[in-house]
């Protein structure tokens, strides 16, 4: 007998996927908001975390981890891409070139620390998350959601801007902006959290599923165990 897909879990899939890919884009233009100076991503990758919270609640760190690889795999996909139609050279009518190339033409520390401090977050926040569940068996979600997103976006962090800034930005300043960007992320899980419980409920019903990761390997590299 055939595994039923299910719809929920693919539909977030795919949002996943679009989020990760729509932030590294969004990640080459700088927004003022306030006094404060952050990157366009941060409008959208946040929500990748929420994603990845409502999968391994509801469907456990197995699964999670199908998702975190299959964004890795498309974010590198679009990166080589990119990469790619920036070295062909462009039609000599074509006026766009600075920009798009300014988009796409990441710099190769740009994409691995993108891509090293991506995967770093992602597991770390799915593993707190089935850990603490399992711990508070299944109580206090809106605790679990939040402090997974802190230890995953610390994570993220702490990887993303030294590899891609050091050396370029002054310490001090890549210090606060590390900082300042995993303030913000927080907060941003935080004021969507009574969505995120809706949402996690309402797959629960509809599913009829809540997984607790008893006796799993958290080994990142075993994509096939999904079962």
């Amino acid at each position: 007998m055939k595994e039923k897909v299910s719809v929920p879990f693919m539909l977030l899939g795919i949002l996943f996927n679009v989020c990760l890919i729509a932030a590294n884009l969004l990640e080459t233009k700088l927004i003022q908001v306030g006094s404060i100076t952050i990157t366009a991503g941060l409008l959208v990758f946040p929500v990748s975390y929420i994603i990845n919270d409502c999968i391994a609640e509801v469907w456990g760190f197995k699964k999670a981890r199908l998702i975190i690889w299959s964004g890795f795999a498309m974010n590198f996909f679009v990166v080589a891409l990119g990469l790619t139609a920036v070295a062909i050279p462009a039609a000599p009518f074509w006026e766009g070139g600075d920009h798009f190339n300014f988009v796409f033409g990441m710099a190769p520390r740009i994409v691995c620390a993108s891509l090293l401090a991506f995967l770093a977050g992602s597991f770390l926040n799915a593993y707190v998350m089935s850990k603490m569940k399992i711990a508070s068996k299944g109580k206090n979600f809106s605790a679990r959601a939040v402090l997974s997103t802190v230890v995953g976006e610390t994570a993220d962090s702490i990887i993303f801007f030294p590899i891609a800034f050091a050396g370029i930005v002054p310490v001090r300043e890549l210090l606060m902006l590390m900082g300042v960007q995993i303030l913000l992320k927080t907060l941003y899980e935080i004021i969507i959290l009574p969505v995120t419980i809706k949402v996690v409920g309402y797959i629960k019903r509809v599913e009829n599923i809540d997984v607790y990761d008893e006796n799993i390997s958290y080994n990142i590299l075993k994509v096939k165990d999904i079962a």
